[in-house]
């Protein structure tokens, strides 16, 4: 499901499925960690890891006072 905020900038567009953020883009990656056991390393599964997206809202710009996702690291540089 895809959300459009209606007024006259229309540059953020809330993607409500995927787990993106909306400022910097940042999505899912995948991992995996290597076990070594006598020696050798076991084959180990990835895992899918999510960036920590939080609801915030907008402080500056055309689009104050809107709620985005956005992740924890744009978080901290928008309270700089």
């Amino acid at each position: 499901m895809v959300v459009y905020f209606k007024g006259e900038n229309k540059d953020i567009i809330l993607n409500l499925m995927e787990k993106v953020c909306t400022i910097c883009k940042k999505k899912s990656a995948m991992s995996w960690s290597l076990i070594k056991l006598r020696g050798k390393y076991n084959p180990t599964q990835k895992i899918r890891k999510y960036p920590n997206l939080q609801w915030v809202r907008l402080i500056l710009g055309q689009n104050a006072g809107k709620r985005v996702l956005a992740c924890a690291k744009c978080i901290k540089a928008m309270a700089k």
